[in-house]
């Protein structure tokens, strides 16, 4: 489909009369193959593969309530407490980040709170640690392993 800046997956496609389908091993289930699932399916893979992220504390299209209207995370991922700790959101890899991009996301961390934020196209990945003690957030170099994220 596309290459990314992440490493490759053994992706399970199947063709369903005209749709391209692919396995989401955290829905447990074939969703339709869009540029923005396949950046989905390399990052999930990537954070628990290299990272250390348990994929049985990681979740796709969490719906929140925002304003009165239903809204979906792209990811979230939790603490062992089940706790909300990182919200991800994907872009495909034809669409730049933008500051509307963090937007989104922190539109729906008003509901979660969390202390990370991540946002990928697959070609470019931004990781923020908001500090809420001292209300600053700080831009990480790297996507941190699932071990030293701190709330």
């Amino acid at each position: 489909m596309f290459s990314l800046n992440l490493p490759s997956i053994e992706a399970n496609i199947k063709k369903e009369g005209e749709k391209t389908l692919i396995f989401d091993s955290l829905r447990k289930r074939f969703v339709a193959l869009t540029p923005e699932e396949w950046v989905r399916q390399h990052f999930v893979n990537y954070l628990s593969g290299h990272k250390g992220y348990p994929t049985s504390l990681m979740a796709n299209e969490i719906s929140i309530t925002l304003n009165g209207m239903v809204r979906r995370c792209d990811t979230v991922v939790y603490n062992r407490s089940l706790e909300p700790l990182v919200i991800i959101e994907y872009k495909a890899p034809t669409i730049d980040i933008s500051q509307n991009t963090f937007g989104q996301a922190m539109a729906y961390n008003r509901v979660l709170r969390v202390p990370y934020i991540i946002i990928s196209n697959g070609l470019k990945h931004y990781c923020c640690h908001l500090d809420y003690t001292e209300m600053k957030a700080e831009f990480l170099a790297d996507i941190p392993p699932y071990p030293d994220l701190q709330p």
